[in-house]
């Protein structure tokens, strides 16, 4: 989980590109921390970037298949 020090930094937002669920190896147009929706584990993408191809990113079977969601995001 991605930790903060400073509250008012952040804005909640409820905007549809957080809804989005990625496959392994897809392209990303927003740059930010992305979240394997299966085992936790955070990495973070620039912009226009793909994300780990599945044999790049490997967790448990009980985790599920491999997806990705974004979980933060910079202001554009």
């Amino acid at each position: 989980m991605a930790h903060y020090q400073n509250a008012s930094l952040l804005v909640q937002s409820q905007h549809i590109k957080f809804d989005k669920k990625y496959p392994p190896g897809a392209t990303v147009v927003h740059a930010g921390i992305y979240r394997c929706t299966g085992c936790g584990h955070e990495i973070v993408i620039t912009n226009e970037r793909m994300l780990p191809m599945q044999n790049q990113h490997r967790h448990a079977f009980e985790f599920g298949p491999v997806s990705w969601e974004l979980i933060v995001c910079p202001v554009d």
